[in-house]
């Protein structure tokens, strides 16, 4: 549920919309950001390619710097698998990201024309991006792309005026701003929200700044701390976004949580996702992960044979997986036949990802 704070700044009320998971805004959300709430976003990791060196970027070291494409968590070797993990959590738009897109552009443009095409035009694209190009963004434009989103260097924070930021935000997309609420430079974050918010930008993006195990050498370097013992978020950084939220009741700003993420956008997609592809025999948890029973033998097609003969199992409780090399079952029929079945049997918790990572195992004989 959204609840409406009221904060007084400078002896000014200003309406501040708590989301939960610390996530706030003092405005509209952008259109890609409500996709992402209700966990309905796939994101197309299109290139690991990025010329802007960010000290902070979180992308991880499978990813960084190299040309490889993600949907999902699922790594593309064809683009038709592309479409398949959109289909398989019905998705209502997708999030392009890297990386930084523009560097692949033929590649980004033939993906949004591709998911254009198959979905229809109600599918929302949003792009994050750090290259303010006018000819390519254009070309993005031309492709169907609905919603853009730059994410300068630090360097530049304070010289949008030397970019094409202004120029662009005329053009006949949403164009907004997306970067980390560093603690530590605030003036350089107060001088991109002004500038944004004074030539037309639609709205700002700030997320709560994270540690990964890429940028991780950053907390040394900058001299940051952790927020606390459970989070990954840095010290700090929620309490800069706040500021720049009540110092600019005007301009449509978003605090993206760390918690946020993975408490809402992540569970929500995951928990979409497992509905989408849980078969007859899986329970679909309150997480989003996925129940099932297992059951490994030597020869599973007598296995198979053993459960629907000895115990009428119906065929759409139990499947034999030749790939992994075991029966999948309904957890509520092999927990209570465990202890008088020849077979070893257990019950799995797995991700409803595309691969499926087991989160817990339980042996039940």
């Amino acid at each position: 549920m959204h609840t409406l704070l009221k904060s007084n700044t400078h002896a000014e009320t200003i309406g501040i919309l708590r989301q939960g998971c610390g996530s706030a805004c003092n405005g509209t959300l952008a259109k890609g950001c409500e996709h992402c709430i209700e966990g309905s976003k796939m994101v197309l990791f299109i290139t690991g390619r990025c010329n802007t060196g960010c000290f902070y970027c979180p992308v991880s070291f499978e990813k960084k710097g190299k040309d490889v494409i993600y949907a999902n968590e699922m790594r593309i070797s064809d683009r038709s698998e592309i479409i398949s993990e959109a289909e398989s959590m019905d998705a209502t738009g997708t999030g392009i990201t890297g990386g930084d897109p523009l560097l692949c552009i033929d590649r980004t443009i033939n993906a949004i024309r591709m998911l254009k095409e198959h979905f229809g035009d109600d599918h929302h694209i949003h792009l994050y991006t750090s290259t303010m190009d006018v000819e390519k963004i254009s070309k993005l434009i031309e492709a169907g792309l609905d919603e853009i989103r730059f994410h300068p260097p630090l360097k530049n924070w304070k010289n949008l005026e030397k970019t094409n930021l202004s120029e662009i935000a005329k053009m006949d997309i949403d164009v907004g701003m997306e970067v980390p609420a560093l603690p530590d430079h605030e003036d350089e974050l107060s001088s991109l929200i002004s500038y944004a918010g004074s030539i037309g930008v639609r709205f700002i993006n700030l997320n709560e700044l994270e540690f990964s195990e890429s940028n991780w050498d950053m907390m040394d370097e900058m001299g940051y701390e952790l927020k606390d013992e459970t989070s990954s978020a840095i010290l700090g950084s929620e309490q800069t976004a706040m500021r720049m939220i009540e110092k600019y009741p005007d301009i449509s700003i978003h605090f993206c949580s760390s918690s946020f993420k993975d408490g809402v956008q992540l569970r929500n997609r995951l928990i979409r996702r497992a509905n989408h592809i849980a078969k007859e025999y899986d329970i679909v948890t309150e997480d989003g992960t996925i129940l099932k029973g297992l059951i490994y033998a030597d020869d599973l097609d007598a296995a198979d044979a053993y459960m629907k003969d000895q115990y009428d199992v119906p065929d759409e409780l139990i499947f034999i997986d030749s790939e992994r090399n075991r029966i999948e079952i309904a957890s509520w029929i092999v927990e209570e036949l465990a202890d008088e079945l020849p077979f070893k049997c257990y019950i799995s918790e797995e991700y409803p990802t595309a691969d499926r990572l087991e989160v817990e195992r339980i042996p039940l004989n």
